[in-house]
């Protein structure tokens, strides 16, 4: 099996670099390039074709679209996603503290599979657990309890019921609100996760992979004589960083536009 995992892309403005290197991203997926996108010598640069692409949540910056109306900003990668589904890829989504209610669009009119918070998968029989993460610090309750409120039935409703173009501003001040009640050093929140993590690797997860900290880090730990993996998987704003899966192997890299 060969995965792609990805998150904290924020995408918002298609001018905008991090947005353009995405998309530049994508195709090169779509053209089976990734072992040559790849940072590891021991992997040949033969094409490949991936199985499955992760996008562990706040792909975009803000998503408080209904399937009738898509933000235009959005619309470009949205159907480079559409091109690397139909090139035989399996697209998986996770909802972060940015992005939002996306089952309504992406489940349900494009196929995409949508989780709205912790998955486990499998992959070639290792057991992983994968999030975005913005639930594992339990301390910060201010935040919690607003992400509690913006995912209500009754909020899902309310802001159905408003005009696209005020919807879109109100997102963006809630994008806004997100940072700065999340905002937190990266190696702190690293090693919170790496705690949290801990615990679930002593059970029976082999791996566990999370976004948010905007931190890429790949991390083994040797847990009764079995190595079990830690990740944080950075972001597309600073780092272009990418988790890349193959035949039980992982690999941190960062991309650059060949």
């Amino acid at each position: 099996m060969k995965a792609v995992f990805i998150s904290d892309a924020h995408l918002m403005r298609s001018a905008d670099e991090r947005y353009e290197r995405f998309i530049q991203f994508l195709a090169d997926l779509e053209e089976g390039q990734i072992r040559s996108i790849v940072n590891a010598e021991e992997l040949e640069c033969a094409k490949t074709p991936i199985d499955d692409f992760y996008i562990l949540g706040d792909l975009f910056d803000f998503w408080f679209c209904s399937k009738n109306h898509i933000h235009p900003e959005l619309q470009l990668v949205i159907g480079k996603l559409v091109a690397l589904q139909k090139s035989g890829v399996r697209i998986h989504l996770f909802e972060g503290n940015h992005d939002f209610y996306m089952k309504e669009y992406f489940h349900d009119v494009l196929g995409m599979e949508v989780f709205e918070e912790w998955a486990d998968i499998h992959l070639d029989g290792l057991h992983m657990l994968v999030a975005h993460g913005d639930t594992v610090d339990q301390t910060n309750y201010l935040y919690l309890l607003l992400r509690k409120i913006l995912r209500t039935r009754a909020f899902y409703h309310l802001q159905r019921l408003i005009p696209s173009s005020i919807r879109w501003a109100i997102a963006g001040i809630s994008s806004r609100t997100s940072k700065t009640m999340t905002i937190e050093d990266g190696t702190v929140l690293v090693e919170k996760m790496l705690s949290f993590s801990a615990g679930k690797l002593r059970e029976d997860y082999d791996a566990v992979i999370l976004g948010h900290c905007h931190k890429p880090v790949l991390r083994y730990v040797d847990l009764e004589g079995k190595r079990k993996t830690f990740v944080t998987l950075g972001d597309w704003i600073r780092h272009y960083s990418f988790l890349y899966y193959e035949n039980g192997k992982f690999f941190m890299s960062y991309y650059q536009p060949r």
